[in-house]
């Protein structure tokens, strides 16, 4: 369930090439619903040339530092054209000198650590579902001036919420100022930003795949064959890859107004999301896919050519709210619970270059002169990764006031070991550097102690999954606050390295 900011989904643990068109609920204005993923401004012209929004999800990056064949999950905050990325507390662009989203994350649960390299999922997933997503929670109030000037700062916090087996609820959240700092460099964006503006839904679902592996050979005729590394999707009993499950958008209805109304005064929220403010959009067959093998072509540049994707996986909605892939033509696991996609294809030559494919073809129909069945593909050697490490000067947001217990270590799935401390939550690095003043990091220390209080991490946030299993997250990230810090006290990682053998 990728949830709101936007909006929520269930994505299965898998590569997921979908391209969706989505559309604005019937009967519902546009400005009413929070979710999407671009800050389209809703009543003003929008900027031109301008792109910011929430990312993220689960996957592999070329700055991951401790990989492993299990995804990871990272938060993914784009400041305007990419000139700031937030990918979680205490990652992102730019350096401790000079952050450029390395503090535009706050931790909220004092019951889930995050790793500076990404939250990891429980090693061996294969499958199950990971909800996740993001709500608008009323943690912060707009103000009139940023860094001194004349600019406002909206109050939209950009929650993170998860359904998990081990974790259910708030995790973490883009901090506003991460998003009006741009404003203060670029002073017609004033109002027209994710820290003001609610989200556009009307956005395609996408996956990004990245690079995989691909070996080119030609025979003695002169026709060309490909051979890529082996690629696996989820398998389920009828042969289906669900990769994407319940959709949804949301409007101030389902948890904002009772949410406010509770810091306000009033009864306790209960977190549960309102399925009045919800809308699950539902799916059609159809989609695309943009796989292409690149081959070199003149001078420095490359051709790319598509892959003939339909040939062997038909894209169709398996339900309503559920969408994946139908596949043939393909080799299935041991276990039975994964299929291998073709690895080895034949160019075949359109009328126009525009209209080559590669069509895959049986290993037995590649001629053995092209070598490419003896290639066995192994894993990259590459020496070890540079820890993670956050500043130590005693004058550092880190250091100044500092952690209230410590330090900790986690020792993950990944291979890493991370050391942790706790932090009152007002203190936290992230929102020492997010421009607010003594008094505004207090009144957000109340209203999160009263989240703690309430919202416990087994209960249900967002709507469960109408079949199938839940994912659970690595279990070392399930940490228990220390005696008399279970409440307004948030764990947070100062550094990240391989565990020494």
């Amino acid at each position: 369930m990728f949830a709101d900011c936007i909006k929520s989904r269930t994505l299965i643990l898998s590569l997921c090439l979908a391209s969706l068109s989505a559309f604005t609920p019937a009967g519902g204005r546009r400005d009413d619903y929070l979710a999407g993923y671009l800050i389209v401004p809703i009543k003003d012209k929008a900027p031109k040339d301008m792109y910011s929004d929430i990312e993220g999800g689960l996957g592999w990056w070329r700055d991951t530092r401790f990989p492993t064949e299990t995804p990871k999950f990272i938060m993914g905050g784009v400041g305007p054209n990419f000139s700031n990325i937030a990918n979680g507390p205490a990652h992102g662009w730019g350096t401790w000198e000079e952050p450029r989203g390395l503090y535009g994350v706050a931790q909220l649960s004092p019951w889930v650590l995050f790793p500076i390299d990404g939250l990891n999922v429980k090693q061996g997933t294969n499958g199950e579902l990971f909800g996740y997503g993001y709500l608008n929670l009323p943690l912060c109030q707009p103000k009139a001036r940023t860094k001194g000037q004349d600019i406002p700062t909206g109050g939209n916090t950009w929650t993170l919420f998860l359904n998990t087996e081990n974790f259910k609820g708030p995790l973490a959240f883009f901090l506003p100022h991460f998003f009006s700092q741009s404003v203060v460099k670029q002073p017609a964006l004033a109002g027209q930003l994710l820290d003001t503006r609610p989200s556009d839904p009307n956005r395609h679902v996408q996956m990004e795949t990245q690079y995989i592996p691909c070996r080119l050979a030609t025979d003695a005729k002169g026709e060309q064959y490909a051979r890529i590394a082996p690629t696996q999707f989820p398998h389920d009993p009828s042969g289906k890859s669900i990769l994407l499950h319940q959709d949804t958008v949301y409007s101030h209805t389902a948890l904002w107004d009772t949410v406010d109304a509770w810091f306000k005064g009033g009864p306790p929220a209960t977190g549960s999301i309102d399925v009045k403010g919800a809308f699950r959009r539902p799916y059609t067959s159809g989609g695309s896919s943009s796989w292409q093998i690149h081959s070199p072509g003149e001078g420095n540049k490359e051709t790319k050519t598509s892959i003939a994707w339909p040939s062997f996986a038909k894209p169709f909605a398996i339900d309503e709210e559920t969408y994946g892939y139908q596949f043939s033509s393909t080799t299935l696991s041991q276990n039975g619970k994964l299929q291998t996609i073709p690895e080895y294809f034949h160019l075949e030559r359109g009328k126009d270059p525009k209209q080559d494919k590669w069509v895959p073809v049986p290993q037995t129909e590649v001629p053995t002169e092209t070598h490419l069945q003896e290639i066995q593909w192994s894993r990259p050697e590459e020496k070890p990764e540079d820890p993670y490490l956050t500043p130590t000067k005693p004058t550092s947001s880190f250091k100044k006031p500092g952690p209230v217990a410590g330090p900790f270590k986690a020792h993950l799935g990944d291979g890493s070991v991370v050391t942790y401390y706790w932090y009152r939550f007002a203190d936290q690095p992230a929102l020492l550097n997010a421009d607010l003043s003594d008094s505004e990091r207090e009144e957000m220390q109340r209203k999160v102690e009263k989240i703690h209080r309430t919202w416990t991490k087994s209960k249900q946030y967002l709507a469960p999954p109408k079949f199938g299993k839940l994912a659970s997250l690595d279990p070392a990230q399930i940490v228990k606050p220390p005696k008399s810090y279970e409440i307004g006290y948030v764990p947070i990682a100062t550094k990240q390295e391989l565990e020494k053998k």
